[in-house]
């Protein structure tokens, strides 16, 4: 703990509930002593742990009007952030350290990079992923708008004091193509991602159960758990439960998995030679694209399978991943470069993992050791009847879960907090 209070400003052009992992160098700046003042949009709470801490402060954010035109609307947008990040940014206290997410690039890294050069503060880039390669999702890489983000992500990139970024992958890419050198900060689960007991999952699935009925029973059981003279059970009989979070853009392809739950369905109807159990599947998250997909999900009509995409507040969320009995990740990557923080927070309650494979997945999953890779909503399907055939009775798959969560368990000894110690400490200061 430092003597002296420092200052440092955390910047998000994203709404700060859902950016976990800039919420988790607030905390770890905070605990070093330093005062952090917080800016990014309030579209959602923090962490209790966030909103709680004495030494952080929030500073949101104005949400920007909407104009019809498509092009004019960006330049309004990017008007608009520049001139409000630029005013909070010379409201607060002059931080020692500032401390930007990427992406987006646009107008974030140009405003902070001017900032900390006029007030003399520490630039420090936290790399996500590429602005550029998002933006190519929904345009083309050869697109006016994208080859100027690149340009002023290299730009700018290297005018930073420090970078930070997500994988060793990534860290290749900047030094080799971009010629930035950057510190590899591997996504921790922090502790709140933890194993739960029966008993909490069964207080969990009731508190779940008055907001969806389907999940309980009227002699006070849940359709996975019963409680019997004080003592909780796991229903023999119990469906499968798989959770997926998402935050519902591009670069997840969500047909994916209902191809493959389809498919999952159609054996069951089928008569096939598996026995599989029904499946509970809850969805979790929100985003541009949750109505697309909510309405291609009430056209199933599927009597074996259940989707329920609620919006969990941030203290349920671990837990419910926890309750769970598989996960699946749909994370793509549009640059191939990072790694998807679901997947991280899934093995640190200790719930193996069906993640979409690309390019550097395998600096975090390992296929057949610690979760399952695919690439297609068969490879998906085959995966799913594999885990749960004879569920919960198969005594292979038992032994397969047994050496999954081993493999977890040493993953969970490695948190956030000392991972950031050990890493983005020693930079910082």
């Amino acid at each position: 703990m430092e003597d002296v209070k420092k200052n440092a400003c955390v910047v998000v052009l994203g709404d700060i509930g859902r950016s976990p992992r800039m919420q988790y160098h607030s905390l770890s700046l905070a605990e070093m002593g330093y005062v952090v003042d917080i800016i990014g949009y309030g579209e959602t709470e923090p962490m209790e742990e966030v909103k709680t801490a004495p030494l952080l402060y929030y500073h949101y954010l104005l949400p920007c009007p909407r104009i019809s035109l498509k092009f004019v609307n960006y330049i309004f947008k990017t008007i608009w952030q520049a001139i409000n990040l630029l005013f909070l940014l010379f409201v607060i206290r002059k931080p020692d350290i500032l401390l930007v997410q990427n992406p987006p690039a646009i107008p974030t890294l140009s405003i902070c990079w001017f900032y900390c050069k006029t007030m003399g503060s520490k630039f420090v880039i936290d790399w996500h992923n590429y602005a550029h390669t998002i933006m190519a999702l929904s345009l083309h890489k050869h697109h006016p708008l994208v080859k100027l983000t690149k340009k002023i992500e290299l730009f700018i990139g290297r005018k930073a004091d420090n970078n930070f970024c997500v994988t060793n992958a990534m860290n290749n890419d900047l030094s080799e193509n971009w010629n930035i050198s950057a510190v590899t900060l591997y996504d921790k689960p922090p502790k709140i991602f933890q194993p739960i007991t029966l008993k909490q999952k069964h207080a969990f699935l009731k508190h779940l159960g008055e907001s969806y009925k389907n999940l309980t029973l009227d002699d006070n059981s849940t359709l996975f758990t019963k409680e019997v003279n004080n003592e909780v059970y796991l229903k023999k009989d119990r469906p499968g439960l798989i959770v997926s979070s998402t935050s519902w853009t591009e670069d997840e392809d969500f047909s994916i998995l209902l191809t493959a739950l389809q498919d999952y369905e159609n054996h069951i109807l089928n008569g096939n030679e598996k026995t599989l159990p029904d499946l509970i599947c809850f969805i979790t998250g929100k985003g541009p694209l949750k109505s697309y997909y909510s309405e291609n999900i009430a056209k199933r009509n599927w009597q074996h399978i259940s989707i329920i995409t609620p919006w969990l507040e941030s203290k349920d969320y671990p837990t419910m991943l926890a309750s769970a009995d598989l996960g699946v990740c749909l994370h793509t990557s549009s640059s191939g470069l990072d790694l998807p923080m679901k997947v991280v927070d899934m093995f640190g309650c200790g719930l193996p993992v069906c993640a979409y494979d690309f390019k550097c997945l395998g600096e975090l999953v390992k296929h057949g050791k610690n979760g399952y890779k695919f690439t297609s909503a068969e490879g998906l399907s085959e995966q799913l009847q594999e885990w749960f055939e004879n569920f919960p009775h198969n005594e292979k798959q038992q032994e397969k879960e047994t050496q999954f969560k081993t493999e977890l368990h040493t993953f969970q000894k490695l948190r956030w907090t000392e991972n950031w110690v050990n890493m983005a400490w020693p930079v910082l200061k």
